[in-house]
C-alpha cells in the first residue's frame, strides 16, 4: 500500500475515534467524500490499524461469581456491578438485585424466612408484588430492641409480606435474653414455639451477615456489656441472625447462643435456598466466615467484595 494512502486511512482513523469528529467533518477536513470516509475507517479495522475493544463489567463479574461460587462450593453467586467501593453505595445494587431473585424464585406456597438489619430493609424496600397464593414470611430471630436504635425488624417482615400477598409472622421477642432459662421458658409457649418452628420449616432464607466493629448494630442495641463485647471482637468475625462465629464458621460462644432467640445456623445448612445477602470491605471477614462454615448456598454480592474474597486464604 502507498504511504500516501496508509496515511490517510491512520488520519481518518485519528479524528474519528481520538478527535471524535463525523464523518461530514472528516470529509471537508481531508478534502475527500463522506462515503470516501467510510471506506478509509472499515479498511482501518481490516487492517489492523484500529482495534475496537468493548470492556464489559458484567463479563468480569460473571467470572468472579463463577470462582467465587467454585472456591466456597455455593449453588449461585450474583456479582453485582457497582461503581465505586462504598459500602452505601453497595448496599443499593445488591439490595436491588436481591430483590429482583426473590421476585424471581419465591411461588407459591413457599415460607420465606427473613432476618432484619440496613440491608434486608434495603432488600423489602426494592421488593415488588408478586402474585403467589400460599406463602408464608417468617421472622427468623428476635428483632425487639432494649435501646432507640431501629433494627427494621418489623418493617422488613412487613414489606416483604406486602410483596407476596400475605401476612407476617413476627417473632416478637428481644434478640438476646440474659438468661439461658429465661428464654428457654419463653420458647416453650405454643404461639412462640409455633413461629421458630415454621422458621425452620422455611425453604426460602434471607439474610446478611453483622459485623464484629465498634459500631455494629447488635452492640449499640444494648444486649451485651462491655466484657462480652471485647470477648466478641477478639474471637468472633461475624453475626448470621444474631449468632456470632469465628472466622472459620463455627459457632463461637455457646453460652450467648443459648440465649439467642431465633433460628439456629446449623438449620441454615438445611434450606433448599439460604441466601445471603452482603457486601462491602467491613463484611469481607463475616462474609468469608459464614461461606466456610457453609451457611448460604446462595451469595449476592459486588465486585470489590468478589475480588477481596478471592483473594483470601
Amino acid at each position: 500500500m502507498e504511504k500516501g494512502k496508509q496515511r490517510l486511512i491512520i488520519d481518518a482513523a485519528r479524528l474519528y475515534y481520538e478527535s471524535d469528529l463525523s464523518q461530514q467533518e472528516i470529509a471537508k477536513k481531508l478534502g475527500v467524500s463522506r462515503p470516501t470516509i467510510s471506506r478509509l475507517l472499515q479498511q482501518a479495522k481490516e487492517l489492523g490499524f484500529v482495534r475496537i475493544e468493548i470492556m464489559d463489567p458484567m463479563e468480569n463479574n460473571k467470572e468472579l461469581a463463577r470462582k467465587v461460587k467454585s472456591k466456597y462450593g455455593l449453588h449461585t453467586v450474583l456479582v453485582c456491578n457497582s461503581p465505586i467501593n462504598d459500602d452505601n453505595e453497595i448496599i443499593q445494587f445488591i439490595a436491588k438485585r436481591a430483590a429482583e431473585l426473590l421476585n424471581e424464585i419465591v411461588t407459591d406456597g413457599d415460607i420465606v424466612g427473613v432476618t432484619w438489619g440496613n440491608t434486608m430493609y434495603h432488600i423489602a424496600t426494592n421488593l415488588k408484588k408478586k402474585r403467589v397464593k400460599g406463602v408464608e414470611v417468617i421472622q427468623l430471630n428476635g428483632g425487639i430492641s432494649q435501646s432507640q436504635v431501629n433494627t427494621y425488624a418489623s418493617e422488613t417482615v412487613n414489606l416483604f409480606a406486602e410483596a407476596f400477598n400475605t401476612i407476617p409472622r413476627y417473632l416478637p421477642l428481644p434478640i438476646i435474653f440474659d438468661n439461658p432459662e429465661v428464654k428457654k421458658m419463653v420458647e416453650s409457649d405454643r404461639h412462640i414455639r409455633r413461629i421458630i418452628e415454621m422458621g425452620k420449616q422455611a425453604n426460602v432464607a434471607v439474610f446478611t451477615v453483622g459485623t464484629v466493629k465498634k459500631n455494629a448494630l447488635l452492640f449499640r442495641v444494648g444486649y451485651f456489656n462491655k466484657e462480652e463485647e471485647k470477648d466478641i471482637q477478639q474471637h468472633a468475625v461475624g453475626d448470621i441472625c444474631s449468632r456470632f462465629f469465628t472466622e472459620s464458621g463455627e459457632i463461637f460462644s455457646e453460652i450467648i447462643d443459648k440465649r439467642t432467640v431465633g433460628i439456629e445456623l446449623e438449620e441454615l445448612k438445611k434450606k433448599e435456598k439460604s441466601i445471603l445477602i452482603a457486601g462491602g470491605e467491613k463484611k469481607i471477614e463475616a462474609i468469608h466466615g459464614a461461606l466456610s462454615g457453609k451457611y448460604a448456598n446462595y451469595l449476592i454480592t459486588d465486585q470489590f467484595t468478589a475480588k477481596h474474597l478471592l483473594e483470601l486464604e
